[in-house]
């Protein structure tokens, strides 16, 4: 280990510091300690939006399809063409999926989250071989250029 920080960034600011003065990136590794869990709550979760989300999810599936296997007989266009039809029929397909599922839930959150694993401590590591290496390039970066 060459330093300890408290921050992601100011982690990588040093070794931004180690690179630019030339120390070979692959022997650098930024490890996080005491890790937790940290779960951001995003929105609220309700059957009119898990019904929209199906909504848009199986519109883009019926345009797929569509142009998978889509019908090529008809030159029409507009909202009467097989293309359009493909669409609102993934669509409502999206909707009742998303909500039947949402329904058979067994532990039903009420909201929306992202997961993140964070550290408490982070420490720029580097080989034992290499520690004299690193800190020179370190302390070269500290310097004030002329």
């Amino acid at each position: 280990m060459i330093a300890d920080f408290t921050a992601y960034t100011e982690a990588v600011a040093y070794v931004e510091k180690l690179v630019v003065n030339n120390f070979p990136a692959g022997f650098i590794a930024i490890v996080g300690t005491d890790l937790r869990t940290v779960e951001r709550v995003r929105g609220k979760l309700s059957y009119a939006r898990v019904a929209l989300q199906g909504a848009i999810t199986g519109s883009w599936m019926g345009l797929i399809v569509s142009f998978v296997i889509g019908d090529q007989g008809s030159t029409t266009g507009g909202l009467g063409s097989p293309m359009a039809a493909d669409i609102f029929i993934g669509a409502g397909l999206g909707m009742l999926f998303n909500i039947v599922r949402f329904s058979m839930m067994r532990s039903k959150k009420q909201f929306i989250s992202q997961s993140s694993v964070v550290a408490m401590k982070y420490q720029v590591q580097v080989p034992q071989s290499l520690v004299g290496q690193a800190l020179a390039a370190a302390n070269k970066a500290q310097e004030p250029t002329a």
